[in-house]
């Protein structure tokens, strides 16, 4: 008999199977989709040549997090490549923000909006380097993170605690004078579906610009999909396996406890020892489980779960780089379009009104500096997104055109060096991986009301369901959304754990 079923080839999935085969148990994962990796994917999907990330593209959380790198994934085929600049925040007249993992290269770009920024960010970066290490230890672990909250003291707490809990906006404007500073740590914290007054934007904000700084953005080469591929040629060395085309339609639930799953075409895969599932919160409890088994408090907590923003997502085949007008924008594979701080809190607060941003924030990403293996020689493939409300049905056309007009005041002839584009709106993202529900990518809101004890419903933000050997390991779990593995890992150590009491 299989002694645990994973529900879920994403990367919390296969990060819980990993670590579970690693302890001599047998796991199969069952996937719905035709191929492993959930929002970690990539295929030719406009040209041939033109290879495009589906979902998520770049990877600092994975590069940094103690859950993936002590899976030693370069040892099963994975290869990072990473841009000269890590990321680039262009304004419309004045110079382009520049993140580096070389701290003076950041510095003399902060320096060319005030003097003396420089020097400012130096000083936020050392302050968090004196935590990182506990902070990332504390991040793939359940809440609350009492041996890693040891390791900070006292003193690290209280240091968190004033990095992280203020808006990013506030943070920002106490540490630097000019707009450059404020531009980066905003745009960072943009990612999820913060405002720049949200409270606690702040730990988002400097956790993806201090990761940047010292790990990059990195990339797989070829590919998404190589990172998932890695994943599972691990899973596979072990004795694991993963089944595609396989939809669980319920979780077995015998005397209370989680004694298998049953999947889409009526086939029963008993489990010996216990099931996580790497699918959201409401998906697992009302979907696969039932009301009926629910304890009274987790179908309570359901009924103040939310999603985050939704997002629209386009995918370019470009003829050439694109043409920015700052050269160096070019070096950097991550790009932020928002030319001040104003763009960036109007967006916000037009998602916050449920209305459709007319100027969008993007995230836009680009390869031909960091792995040209993405596109025939001299050519790119490229990508970018904005986030619009949770139920909208854009008109994507539209919106792409708005997209590419935003990028087109920063790269005059952009718009001639497209050969193809693919556009994928929330409809198309949630059938592509159900766990993008409404397009929303964080499998959940990364505001406070639904962060630590309050995730997915209040709690002790574990992954124990209230139901035995059932174990919920996906981002809509503490910590949350993001390619980092943690709820996998922190489900599969629960299970464990269980085990190993009894």
């Amino acid at each position: 008999m299989i002694d645990v079923v994973v529900i879920g080839a994403g990367p919390n999935g296969l990060v819980a199977a990993n670590v579970l085969a690693d302890h001599g148990l047998q796991v199969v994962v069952f996937e719905a989709q035709d191929e492993p990796g959930g929002a970690v994917r990539s295929a030719q999907v406009t040209l041939p040549g033109y290879e495009h990330d589906l979902f998520s593209a770049f990877y600092p959380l994975a590069a940094a997090s103690p859950a993936i790198r002590g899976l030693a994934l370069e040892e099963h085929g994975l290869v990072w490549r990473r841009s000269p600049l890590v990321l680039a925040h262009p304004t419309v007249e004045g110079p382009t923000v520049l993140l580096s993992t070389d701290v003076d290269a950041t510095a003399a770009s902060l320096d060319a909006f005030a003097a003396g920024d420089g020097d400012r960010w130096r000083a936020l970066y050392k302050r968090w380097l004196r935590i990182a290490e506990p902070f990332m230890d504390a991040f793939v672990t359940p809440f609350p993170p009492l041996r890693a909250g040891a390791r900070l003291g006292p003193r690290g707490v209280v240091e968190l605690a004033r990095l992280g809990l203020p808006s990013v906006r506030r943070l920002a404007t106490a540490h630097f004078r000019g707009a450059g500073g404020p531009l980066l740590l905003t745009g960072n914290a943009l990612h999820a579906d913060f405002t720049p007054d949200s409270p606690g934007s702040a730990l988002f904000g400097l956790l993806l610009t201090a990761l940047g700084q010292q790990h990059g953005f990195p990339v797989p080469e070829g590919g998404a999909g190589r990172l998932t591929g890695a994943l599972v040629r691990r899973l596979e060395s072990r004795g694991g396996r993963v089944v595609c085309g396989s939809r669980v339609a319920s979780v077995v639930i015998r005397g209370g406890r989680a004694a298998g799953v049953r999947l889409a075409h009526g086939h029963e895969e008993q489990a010996a020892r216990g099931v996580i599932a790497d699918t959201g919160a409401p998906q697992l409890y009302l979907g696969l489980v039932g009301r009926e088994h629910l304890p009274a408090r987790v179908r309570l907590g359901l009924r103040r779960f939310r999603y985050d923003d939704a997002t629209v997502k386009v995918d370019w085949a470009l003829t050439a780089p694109i043409p920015w007008a700052d050269p160096a924008i070019g070096q950097a594979g991550t790009v932020h379009v928002g030319a001040s701080m104003e763009l960036l809190g109007a967006a916000a607060e037009d998602l916050e009104r449920g209305r459709i941003p007319y100027r969008p924030f993007l995230v836009l990403g680009q390869y031909a500096a960091a792995d040209p293996t993405r596109a025939p020689p001299g050519a790119d493939s490229a990508w970018a997104y904005m986030h619009v409300p949770q139920g909208a049905t854009p008109d994507l056309e539209h919106l792409a055109e708005r997209i590419e007009s935003e990028i087109e005041r920063l790269a005059p002839g952009f718009r001639d060096r497209i050969a193809a584009r693919r556009l994928a709106g929330p409809r198309e993202l949630e059938a592509a991986d159900a766990n993008l529900v409404g397009g929303a990518i964080n499998g959940g809101t990364a505001k406070l009301r639904q962060q630590l004890f309050l995730r997915p419903v209040p709690g002790l933000a574990r992954p124990e369901t209230g139901i035995r050997g059932l174990y919920l390991g996906s981002a809509s779990a503490h910590p949350g959304g993001g390619v980092h593995g943690a709820p996998g890992a922190i489900a599969a150590r629960a299970l464990l754990a269980r085990e190993r009491l009894r």
